[in-house]
């Protein structure tokens, strides 16, 4: 299923638009925070706008979100990274990273959510299950390239079909930011470039099992304080 689980479907509609640019602008906040306005020396804010700009968020939204993150705008917001771990249905190993403004909301939607059909787990219960990497999708040059020389010369650790004829390039952490400019100079269109959580020991499952932990992740996901999740999924 990949690094990070996305809703299948989403893109289609307002609503889900709209909830796409709250993560976004989240992102962007807590960023902007972090490392100050200037994406110029602060490499998670320049991903970050990227991802923003790929998803047509119009600039005077994005100028206005940077500001707020990085205190120029004083409305009071604040948000912070709190992370969850757990199972889904049929022991699905899972990891949930939400940017929210109040930790005891978040944290009481999330026990709710998983009251039912999954188990919370505490720290370190199952994130020593998976990999933290770097994770670029991109799409060739024009001109052609294979992913394997690009990957070698751009200095990312593997590369893996992606989808849609797209390339997935796994990094080291720390050299996220250097291979995505690497690939872009080489002419490769990044589409996605974040720092992710890969499951070493996926799970596989097929019919109404599958289904049962897509719907378990779809309700999880439409919460408004998640950011991301992260899946051990085949």
């Amino acid at each position: 299923m990949g690094a990070q689980w996305k809703q299948k479907g989403r893109e289609q509609s307002a609503d889900a638009k709209g909830k796409l640019f709250t993560k976004l602008a989240k992102e962007i906040m807590v960023a902007a925070r972090a490392g100050g306005p200037d994406p110029a020396g602060n490499s998670r804010l320049r991903l970050a706008i990227e991802q923003a700009k790929r998803a047509s968020m119009p600039r005077d939204t994005l100028e206005r979100v940077i500001k707020k993150g990085a205190g120029l705008l004083d409305d009071g917001s604040s948000y912070e990274t709190v992370a969850y771990e757990g199972f889904g249905p049929h022991q699905v190993p899972l990891i949930i990273e939400c940017l929210t403004d109040n930790k005891n909301r978040t944290a009481s939607n999330i026990r709710l959510l998983f009251r039912k059909e999954g188990q919370l787990g505490a720290s370190g219960s199952v994130s020593w299950d998976f990999n933290r990497c770097g994770a670029i999708e991109a799409s060739p040059p024009a001109s052609g390239e294979d992913p394997e020389e690009a990957a070698i010369e751009a200095g990312a650790q593997e590369v893996e079909a992606g989808e849609e004829g797209q390339s997935r390039f796994i990094t080291e952490p720390t050299d996220l930011d250097a291979v995505n400019k690497a690939l872009t100079a080489r002419g490769w269109n990044v589409t996605a470039a974040d720092l992710v959580y890969i499951a070493k020991n996926p799970v596989s499952l097929e019919g109404g099992a599958r289904s049962e932990v897509e719907a378990f992740l779809a309700a999880i996901d439409n919460d408004d304080d998640v950011q991301k999740m992260y899946v051990g999924l085949a």
